[in-house]
């Protein structure tokens, strides 16, 4: 059926995770920590770490529906599977206004760095030619797209290490010993209300972890690699930003010195630790961490087109249409491109306010998925196990969604609603017209030995 798994070199496990990382955007920390600090009394690494547990359940709930579907789609296809083929579109579509959005913002944030850097020529080539470099290296083979995200990923890692260092023989004095105390996490606060505040801020940070699941046609052994690909870029994630966020807590306790964080504190916290230079560099890194995102973003919309174009939910066989050589969605990649350079038109405010709503109806999907699967179906809520994992943890990650949900733009919720209101009408459509579409499978994914997950 689908025809990407004829790609000549499948994904290794650390490929998929690199993809996941980029897409995550690590150096995204440097940017929204001045509203964090300010939003939790300067506790920052400590809303970071609520968060990851947090993120964790749902992650969980990826990880296990990866491995008892151990297919493309992602919250397309595991609801699509559980629920039926109508709620499947409807999470679908509604993930796809996200996934096709965020390549876009990629193109409008690569637009403004590569302004500052070139502002002789006009940004309208700049992005132009960003988003062309982008597409052409989609077009190619899945592998070239995971090895460039391993440099593109590497080269803001360095500069986050070399500011973390800086921060330690500026600030320290080298003397590492200062480093074991806990400031950073509390700063004399204890107060809980805030860091939820926080925390539901930086749930955004982690969105994307979700996308690694897109690829599973395109990777070895699919159904234990995903899973573990999953885990791995939440934790690996997660490690990042809380060892970044530690280090700027350390260093700006407050928000004092920090003029413009409301927009964007990154480059000031790179310019007062480092001086005017290391900002510069510091900026690139910056444009190569965007650009690792774009490309992993750019990847994971072009194969939700593919997915849900092989299921005829899209018509139009150029949505089917796979590279003969490089074995790629090449025309959905393609269109992702054309559709990125809208960015020459639109701001970026506009667009990000219209980003994030997909997110949370796939997160609240798949958390749902769990209670319909393992609950309804299975009866698997005999033994103390089995209740935590198939009860607890999927509620406590709706919980968690749903404080997402309170913190969601009202830009967001409607451009959403108005996106999933279209949806409806049109599966109205294809259910009168395209009734074979939903026309259930001979056997229920209950009946078959390979849905038994093992735990």
């Amino acid at each position: 059926m689908d025809q990407l798994k004829k790609t000549v070199k499948l994904l290794s496990l650390w490929q998929v995770v690199i993809i996941g990382v980029a897409y995550l955007t690590p150096m995204t920390v440097f940017d929204t920590f001045g509203i964090v600090s300010e939003r939790t009394n300067g506790r920052v690494p400590l809303a970071y770490l609520l968060t990851l547990v947090a993120i964790l359940l749902t992650a969980m709930s990826y990880s296990r529906l990866a491995a008892t579907f151990p297919e493309s789609g992602s919250a397309f296809t595991y609801t699509g599977k559980i629920c039926g083929k109508e709620s499947g579109f409807i999470v679908g579509w509604a993930t796809l206004q996200d996934y096709m959005l965020l390549p876009m913002i990629n193109a409008l944030l690569s637009g403004a760095y590569l302004s500052a850097l070139f502002p002789d020529i006009p940004k309208w080539i700049l992005i132009a030619v960003y988003v062309a470099i982008v597409t052409y290296i989609n077009s190619r083979n899945v592998s070239l797209l995971a090895n460039m995200n391993f440099i593109f990923v590497g080269v803001p890692l360095i500069l986050t290490v070399y500011f973390i260092y800086l921060v330690i023989h500026i600030k320290l004095g080298g003397g590492y010993a200062a480093l074991l105390n806990t400031k950073p996490l509390f700063n004399g606060d204890n107060s809980l209300g805030p860091l939820v505040g926080g925390a539901a801020v930086l749930c955004f940070s982690f969105l994307g972890f979700d996308a690694v699941s897109t690829l599973a046609s395109e990777t070895k052994d699919s159904k234990k690699t995903i899973p573990q690909a999953i885990m791995i870029t939440v934790l690996a994630g997660g490690i990042i930003f809380f060892i970044s966020a530690w280090f700027i807590q350390l260093y700006y306790p407050t928000n004092e010195l920090l003029k413009n964080y409301k927009d964007s504190s990154s480059p000031e916290i790179a310019f007062y630790v480092g001086g005017a230079i290391f900002e510069k560099f510091f900026m690139i890194a910056m444009l190569v961490n965007t650009f690792a995102s774009a490309l992993a973003s750019h990847a994971s919309a072009a194969r939700l087109l593919y997915i849900m174009g092989i299921a005829r939910f899209i018509p139009g066989q150029i949505f089917r249409y796979v590279h003969p050589k490089y074995h790629s969605p090449y025309f959905c990649v393609l269109l992702v491109g054309f559709l990125s350079l809208a960015a020459i038109f639109c701001n970026l405010d506009t667009a990000v306010s219209f980003v994030n709503f997909g997110a949370m109806i796939a997160f609240s999907a798949v958390n749902i998925c769990i209670l319909v699967m393992f609950v309804y179906y299975k009866k698997q809520i005999k033994t103390p196990k089995e209740i935590i994992l198939n009860i607890v943890f999927p509620v406590l990650g709706l919980i968690t969604v749903a404080y997402m949900w309170l913190n969601l733009q009202a830009d967001s919720f409607i451009c959403g609603l108005s996106w999933t209101f279209l949806g409806l009408l049109y599966l109205l459509y294809l259910k009168k017209y395209q009734k074979s579409l939903f026309v259930k499978d001979e056997q229920t994914f209950l009946q078959k030995e390979e849905d038994a997950l093992t735990l």
